[in-house]
């Protein structure tokens, strides 16, 4: 029986009980490769079956990887990451004194809008017989905005345990001096996302299920190189897409100055992570081990892409009165979030382009999921902070990027 015959059937409590497991079997369902099966698997099932991540308590996720210490300290061997190196010490900024934090921020004030008016299809939702007043959905709309900045935050740690993670475990030196800034890098982004959440905006939303698992999958596996992938790649390259769209969003200033000081730092991590894994995917790793990541991204890719469905928004406010199918349309049909998905993706894939997982026998599988068409752009290490924010400057209206 179909999914969607099956969940008809059912009484509507019980149904929104059991659709968020039918759709996390549906994405393991689709994992072809046994070896991503049993990399992402326990975490699939610690976070979307058990939901350890909204259980209200720390969270203890076994790291297993092995610390490379090099007694000769080579550094300098690898230029282009030295000078990544020296750019990243001389970047440093204090979230303390690079924003004003005495700015007055009003989420509810449309003068000063987080999100624009346009990001959400409200049409949609008068289509289900839900009808907002004008309140109520600027309301909403400052909800969406807290959640979207809260999975940032919680992106933000694992990224920073990540960044301790990968340096130790690295295999060049002149790669360690580098992680070591950017585990600074993530610490302030931990801090400044978190105060403005707590101080400004006044809300927490607990992490995305999907993201949780790509952490937990991250933290738990041994190799240095699937931590690179899953960091520097995946989650940042994504995250740098959606922080780019953010900014050119946003009307409030205190949050386009936050988003501007990261992403440069976002856009050094990326380049980092290209510098880092071009040469050993194309010239180290085996065909069947080069094959395992290309499977391991594509998947990531698939959960990062259900990651922007914000069905905790939903809970909160709809649940009960639009059934789950409904909010993924309406989500899926808004402009706001069909920009989000474009450039994030826009910005991951010729990343994975560039260290060797696009191959010919893995494009036909993006090309289905429609991914494909980003292949052509830019790779980080051609596109710098200041380029990214220039561009995103040029542009007279966020909605070009639809």
């Amino acid at each position: 029986m179909k999914t969607d015959a099956f969940l008809k059937i059912l009484p509507p409590l019980v149904r929104g009980r059991v659709a968020p497991y039918l759709d996390a079997l549906g994405i393991l369902s689709e994992i072809r490769d046994p070896r991503v099966a049993r990399s992402l698997g326990p975490a699939a099932v610690r976070g979307l079956f058990l939901q350890r991540g909204k259980q209200g308590v720390p969270t203890l996720m076994p790291a297993r990887h092995e610390a490379y210490f090099d007694w000769r300290y080579p550094a300098g061997e690898r230029k282009e990451m030295e000078t990544l190196y020296r750019r990243a010490k001389a970047s440093q900024w204090d979230g303390d004194l690079a924003l004003d934090w005495t700015t007055s921020v009003d989420p509810l004030n449309p003068e000063r809008a987080g999100l624009p008016a346009g990001f959400l299809n409200m049409e949609r939702l008068r289509e289900h017989g839900i009808r907002l007043s004008e309140a109520e959905q600027r309301r909403l709309r400052a909800d969406v905005l807290s959640w979207m900045l809260s999975q940032f935050l919680h992106g933000e740690q694992g990224a920073l345990f990540a960044a301790a993670q990968v340096t130790e475990a690295v295999q060049f030196f002149d790669g360690k001096l580098y992680g070591a800034t950017q585990v600074m890098d993530e610490a302030r982004h931990v801090e400044v996302f978190h105060r403005y959440l707590e101080t400004k905006l006044e809300k927490v939303y607990q992490i995305n299920d999907n993201l949780f698992v790509i952490i937990d999958a991250l933290m738990s596996d041994g190799r240095w190189d699937m931590k690179f992938l899953g960091m520097q790649i995946m989650v940042e390259g994504l995250a740098l897409g959606a922080f780019g769209t953010l900014y050119k969003m946003t009307g409030e200033p205190l949050l386009r100055e936050l988003l501007r000081n990261v992403i440069q730092d976002e856009a050094r991590h990326v380049h980092y992570g290209v510098l880092a894994l071009r040469e050993h995917f194309t010239k180290h790793l085996s065909d069947s081990e080069r094959r395992e990541r290309e499977e391991w991204a594509l998947e990531v890719a698939l959960l990062m892409r259900n990651r922007f469905l914000a069905f905790e928004v939903y809970e909160e406010w709809f649940e009960g009165r639009l059934s789950r199918e409904a909010w993924r349309g309406f989500v899926e049909s808004s402009l706001g979030f069909e920009t989000f998905r474009k450039v994030m993706f826009e910005r991951l894939v010729p990343n994975l382009r560039e260290i060797g997982l696009l191959s010919d026998r893995i494009r036909p599988r993006y090309a289905k999921v429609g991914l494909l068409r980003y292949m052509d752009g830019a790779s980080a290490d051609q596109l710098s902070g200041d380029a990214m924010l220039a561009a995103l400057d040029a542009r007279a209206s966020w909605t070009e990027a639809a």
